[in-house]
């Protein structure tokens, strides 16, 4: 069976795997989540060229995993900004930031921790708060940096202006 065919597959996985099953597609989303909106800013932060942005940010807005909501008339730009369909993929992100962060922190801990906003403390990545057990959602969560997160200053912007921070972005999608 070809790569392009797996979504004919009888199984959710396969299934879901056809839209968000490469690294680039998990990083545009990691992203996206982080308040990253426009294509320069993707680019900046992941280092893809060009064609391989657009064709995964194309993708995801034509599965409507992010929709593409217009900032500037002349010359036409765009935003790139998480749908309902979209905010639904959190917890398969905090699961791999989670499976990451045990197996993969090389020594160094995580190089990002989070604050659940609705109780005010710090969890763990999961479905669920770990300590007021409240369902964790993409607005309701702040990443900050973490101990793990040397040597990585854009990183450390970006979480500075991450939803749900002060002076960052209010919410995660609108």
């Amino acid at each position: 069976m070809r790569w392009d065919e797996i979504d004919n597959l009888p199984c959710s996985i396969a299934r879901s795997l056809s839209v968000v099953g490469d690294r680039w597609t998990l990083l545009v989303l990691r992203e996206s989540f982080l308040g990253v909106r426009r294509f320069e800013e993707f680019q900046q932060r992941l280092g893809m060229a060009r064609h391989r942005l657009s064709d995964r940010l194309n993708r995801l807005v034509e599965h409507e995993v992010l929709r593409k909501v217009p900032y500037q008339d002349k010359p036409p730009r765009h935003e790139y900004r998480l749908t309902e369909k979209g905010l639904d993929l959190y917890p398969v992100i905090l699961g791999l930031v989670r499976w990451g962060d045990r197996w993969m922190d090389q020594g160094r801990g995580p190089p990002v921790v989070y604050r659940h906003q609705t109780c005010g403390q710090m969890t763990r990545p999961g479905q669920n708060c770990s300590h007021c057990g409240a369902e964790l959602k993409a607005r309701e969560v702040t990443p900050m940096a973490g101990p793990g997160l040397d040597r990585h200053p854009a990183l450390k912007q970006t979480l500075a202006r991450a939803p749900g921070r002060a002076g960052g972005a209010k919410k995660a999608a609108s």
